[in-house]
């Protein structure tokens, strides 16, 4: 028996040092969600994300990743997403600014926005930091 545990203990010891040091898989795992829109920021693109793949009237959250070519999520830094509309006939331009947070993946942001109206909005996005410079603008239905 002493034997045995004599064997056992320094296995078991290694077991535990091996998954206590092994290397973090962070920033390698997709987004959870559903795609609303993508777009294309010179070699980087962003992707926005929702539980059910269409934006909608009202308070929501999201996501907001940007990866490159091979889908690999990349630090941005600083980034922003607006939602504008355009002043029409007998209404004001709206502006319904999204609250990104970051998250333990660099690139990942959680957002949370309130859409004041169904209807075709074009999506502000910018970002500035590690992966330098970028601004897009795209088209997004809110239903």
């Amino acid at each position: 028996m002493k034997k045995l545990f004599a064997i056992t203990l320094p296995f078991a010891a290694v077991v535990i040092l091996g998954v206590a040091c092994k290397p973090k898989t962070e920033g390698t795992a997709k987004p959870a969600g559903r795609v609303i829109a993508t777009a294309k920021l010179d070699n980087l693109t962003a992707t926005l994300l929702n539980d059910t793949g269409q934006l909608k009237h009202g308070d929501q959250q999201m996501t907001l990743a940007f990866t490159d070519a091979s889908g690999k999520p990349v630090d941005v830094g600083a980034a922003s997403l607006n939602f504008h509309m355009p002043q029409m006939a007998g209404m004001a331009e709206m502006n319904d600014a999204v609250t990104l947070t970051t998250t333990d993946t660099p690139g990942v942001y959680h957002g949370r926005v309130n859409i004041e109206l169904a209807g075709e909005w074009q999506a502000q996005l910018a970002y500035e930091g590690p992966a330098g410079k970028g601004k897009a603008t795209f088209s997004v239905t809110a239903r």
